[in-house]
């Protein structure tokens, strides 16, 4: 809504157009805003929502030509780990804001980390033709989307591939330097995720190695032997501290005015005391 405002005699008098009006039997999503105190609705005429549809849709038709090996290469892992078919997850990342992150990943001595989370998300629902006042529906959606991890908190399934060289990833190669794994957090608990994804999943992978490189004694070499004790000692850790937190001491919530509302002479503070 655009409002002019102008004084004349002393009365302000309002002129409103609203551009919402040319909307009608559409609905809109909008992401959340950052600040839980600053609401604001968008609403956009016919023609730019078609407008922004057609650039979208460009977009990804230039994204779905740049797929080649590499980018099936992931793809097939995330439809192997999360419930998804390949061509959902392909249409997902070529629809995401962050899909140049997978190009830096690829790039040489480029990212070492590519991260996916698959959780819900909220997302608010704007239905122009029924709600004149703006109002808004707050659904949750489970969503696989990239991320750099720091700006997104962690609720669900995250999806991750490291990077075990500094060479160019190309189709021929992306198998041998590219690790996948997978991360969970679904209960909301990420010490446990954490302990089960070293102890059941890391660990036992690591004293099954048979090559260790330069490293020709492998599992008796007293370096490879002190490495892997000590990632024992760390899982070991993690799960004293999650346990600690579970069983953490709640002190009860006192009300001191009950003690304080009456104090009135210098032996009433010592007794309060």
């Amino acid at each position: 809504t655009e409002s002019k405002y102008r004084r004349h005699g002393g009365n302000l008098k309002t002129r409103s157009t609203e551009l919402g009006s040319a909307v009608t039997g559409s609905s809109l999503t909008t992401v959340l805003p950052a600040s839980p105190t600053v609401k604001k609705s968008i609403v956009l005429s016919s023609e730019s929502r078609k407008e922004l549809a057609k650039q979208a849709k460009v977009t990804k038709e230039e994204r779905r030509a740049q797929i080649d090996g590499r980018h099936r290469y992931l793809i097939s892992r995330l439809a192997d780990g999360i419930d998804l078919s390949e061509q959902q997850v392909e249409e997902t990342i070529i629809s995401d804001d962050k899909f140049q992150l997978i190009e830096q990943f690829f790039a040489p001595g480029g990212l070492k980390k590519l991260l996916f989370f698959y959780q819900d998300v909220l997302q608010q629902k704007l239905n122009a033709s029924s709600r004149s006042d703006g109002s808004t529906n707050s659904s949750s959606q489970k969503k696989l989307f990239i991320t750099m991890g720091s700006t997104e908190d962690f609720t669900g399934t995250c999806a991750f591939f490291l990077r075990t060289s500094d060479e160019v990833v190309t189709a021929s190669n992306v198998s041998q330097v590219v690790n996948f794994g997978m991360f969970d957090c679904t209960n909301g608990d990420i010490l446990q995720g954490l302990e089960f994804f070293l102890s059941q999943i890391m660990i036992p992978a690591l004293k099954s190695q048979q090559n260790w490189g330069a490293v020709k004694e492998g599992l008796k070499n007293s370096q490879i032997q002190e490495f892997l004790y000590s990632v024992d000692k760390f899982v070991g850790t993690l799960s004293s501290s999650r346990q600690n937190i579970k069983d953490k001491i709640q002190l009860t919530k006192v009300d001191a005015d009950i003690y304080v509302r009456n104090l009135q002479n210098p032996f009433d503070y010592i007794t309060a005391g």
